[in-house]
């Protein structure tokens, strides 16, 4: 799964606005941010399938420390601790919310991944695999982004053009590169794809930010 997991990130900036837009934005991903950077460092390994669907070009195969069910608890917790050292994030409530928002990840990858997922270290996989219904799997995903973007849109109010129509048009950008990843071919190494997701989580957060800067909370 990729951009629905951001629905969890609008959903949750509607029930706690002081929570910046970019910071949900990586937690949403940060499982995979860690899991590209092992990637990179040869520690956690892919294999590129040739044949297998696009929907999944990426052959996962030993991802214990960051898509195991007990890393993502791990990474869950740790995360929630440390951003109440960050600016900002002055509440209990606030981390822990940052915490769900990294835990979202490996719920969701459940619904979509083969059984590759481990319970712990490198065992006991699971996975609905609902990667290999591309139409389903794509149509789930849009669901959750937009799903999410709506709870945000509604508690929300533009403050200028780019604030009214800035996040619709990013939401649909975001579902046209989903569905290239599930379409299109798959990409030249597991490092060439480690890198890609690292600038996309990296784009997405600073344009989020940006645009939910163009609007203000009803209560506001």
């Amino acid at each position: 799964m990729f951009v629905g997991h951001y629905g969890p990130s609008f959903a949750i900036k509607s029930l706690r606005p002081a929570i910046s837009m970019w910071l949900l934005f990586i937690a949403v991903q940060l499982v995979d941010v860690a899991w590209a950077a092992l990637i990179l460092l040869g520690i956690e390994k892919v294999r590129i399938v040739p044949g297998i669907t696009a929907s999944n070009p990426l052959d996962l195969y030993y991802m214990p420390y960051t898509h195991s069910l007990v890393a993502a608890i791990i990474w869950s917790v740790a995360v929630a601790f440390l951003v109440r050292f960050l600016p900002g994030v002055t509440t209990r409530s606030a981390a822990v919310w940052i915490g769900i928002a990294v835990f979202s990840h490996w719920v969701l990858d459940l619904l979509v991944h083969r059984p590759d997922l481990p319970l712990y270290d490198d065992t006991m996989k699971i996975g609905l695999g609902l990667w290999n219904y591309p139409a389903i799997a794509l149509a789930l995903e849009a669901a959750l982004l937009f799903g999410g973007m709506i709870m945000y849109l509604r508690v929300t109010i533009p403050i200028n053009a780019i604030g009214r129509v800035g996040l619709p048009v990013l939401g649909v950008v975001m579902v046209a590169i989903q569905s290239y990843i599930f379409f299109g071919p798959p990409p030249a190494s597991p490092a060439a794809a480690a890198m890609t997701a690292l600038a996309s989580y990296v784009v997405f957060a600073a344009l989020a930010e940006w645009l939910a800067r163009q609007r203000r909370h009803a209560d506001a």
